[in-house]
Formats: structure tokens, sequence, C-alpha cells
């Protein structure tokens, strides 16, 4: 009498185990270009070591992700040896955002990725590196209106509500949610600029412009806070819900970086907190 096939397949896989032959590789990996790190709020102040360094108390208040150190003092050095709050820990970069309040009282994201991505320009195999030390600023802390703003607010699990760049009325048991896309080309020399953005510019039609011939990994921040209904009271700390803008300071371990572009973002591989895929 002939053995069921699944019985035989099962046989088999038990001796495979048992001698740790591997029975069938694991499944491809999945092909989007991307690494992250997700980093709990850190601690609030109202500093901002980029705009307005060594100034403290001189900024609105800023909600702070990753490195602990971070104050309006903070520079490379300063930074360099701490610890943080992400995962990976590896990661002690320093992300910071306008606080969110609604009247007077401030209200913490929940959820907070940060996502380093290969989309945005056509070539990811030729993405290099993040800069060690780079400072970038995305968004406008002074935009009065829609005209002049990135921001981009959303609901969460609600793909029925249309995204706005001020806040949107999200149902009951949904998140307001958040994101902004930072510059991905660089000038290749200078770390910051005289009004932090000069540096680095935003792709255009798939390529990075001859001005800013270097590309790197889009960065998103994420956000999600514990948000709905009504819209009454909301505020940033910068203004409108139009204001939102994010400051990121990279101090990645130059190796951990490299690894991960080079493992995640330049073959076009969904990539784990740790940098590995499979």
């Amino acid at each position: 009498m002939r053995k069921p096939l699944f019985h035989i397949a099962a046989v088999i896989g038990l001796i495979a185990t048992a001698l740790s032959i591997p029975v069938a590789a694991q499944g491809e990996p999945v092909r989007v270009a991307e690494f992250l790190a997700e980093c709990p709020i850190s601690h609030r102040l109202p500093d901002d070591p980029i705009v307005l360094p060594n100034l403290a108390g001189a900024s609105h208040m800023h909600d702070f992700f990753g490195n602990h150190s971070t104050n309006a003092r903070s520079t490379q050095q300063s930074l360099e040896g701490q610890t943080g709050n992400c995962n990976p820990a590896a990661d002690i970069s320093s992300y910071w955002v306008p606080t969110l309040y609604r009247d007077n009282t401030a209200i913490a994201p929940t959820g907070v990725t940060f996502y380093y991505l290969g989309e945005g320009v056509n070539n990811p195999a030729a993405i290099q590196p993040t800069p060690y030390g780079l400072k970038i600023v995305a968004g406008n802390a002074k935009a009065t209106g829609d005209a002049d703003s990135i921001a981009r607010w959303s609901c969460l699990h609600a793909g029925h509500v249309n995204p706005s760049k001020n806040f949107v009325t999200c149902p009951a048991g949904t998140m307001l949610e958040t994101y902004l896309d930072f510059p991905q080309c660089w000038d290749g020399r200078n770390l910051d600029s005289a009004d932090h953005k000069s540096h680095m510019s935003y792709p255009v039609a798939g390529g990075c412009p001859s001005s800013h011939p270097v590309s790197v990994p889009k960065l998103r921040m994420v956000l999600r806070y514990p948000v709905n209904g009504s819209t009454a009271g909301l505020r940033l700390a910068s203004g409108t819900g139009q204001t939102m803008h994010g400051d990121f300071f990279n101090v990645w371990p130059r190796a951990e970086m490299e690894r991960r572009v080079r493992n995640c973002i330049n073959v076009v591989i969904k990539c784990d907190h740790n940098g590995n895929h499979g």
C-alpha cells in the first residue's frame, strides 16, 4: 500500500531537521529598499541645537527622540558615545519635532518610526551612506498655509480620510498620524549650511541635481499620536499643523550605516531593526 505523499514529506522533513539539512530556502526577501529605527520620545526641551545652537530655552518646545543627551549645546562630539532609546540601540542619532498640544496639554506620540528608504531616486544602487555628523531640517516651522508646507497629516487605519497639510478629524478607534520626508540629495561637501537647508535638496525626476549630486537614503519620520475626533484646540509648538517640521542629527556609527546601505538600500531589500533580512 502506497504511503500518502504528505506522510513521506513529513518523514523527510524530520530526517532533514535531525541532520540539520535545509529542506528549502526561506522565502525571497521583500524587495523594498528599507531599514528603520523606532525611537520613543526621550525628553522634551525648548531647545534646537541645529537652528539655535547654544541658546538653551530659546526655541519653541520640541519632542526629542533617540540620543538621551540632546540639548541646545549638542555637537557631533557631545552626542558620540552617549546612549539612546532607539531600536536598534546602535542608532544614537538625534531626531526632534515640535511638541503637539491640545490647548495647553502636551501630547506625546505613542509610535515613532524613522524609515531609511531607497525610494525617490531611480538608482538605489548608487545611494551612499548618510555622512556622519550630517544635519538636516525638513518642513517649514514658519508656514502660513498649504503652499509653503510639506506637512502631511492622516489617520492610522482610516484610509478613507483624505490626508491634509493641516490636522484631520480621525474616527474613533484610529490615531492621528503624520509623516515627513527629508531631502536626500547632498552637496557632497557641507554637513550643515547657514539656513540649514541649502546643503541638501530633494530629487528631481528621480535623480539628484548637479548641485547636490550625492544621493543618501531618504529619511521618513512617521509619528502617531493618541488623538482622534475633533481637532479643536490642537496646535504644534510652532503653530498650525502646516508648520510640522523635523530635525535630524546623524550619529549612526559609520560601520552600521554603511552596512545597512550596502545590504538593504543598494540591493533593494527590506531589513529588520538590526539591518538583516530573511
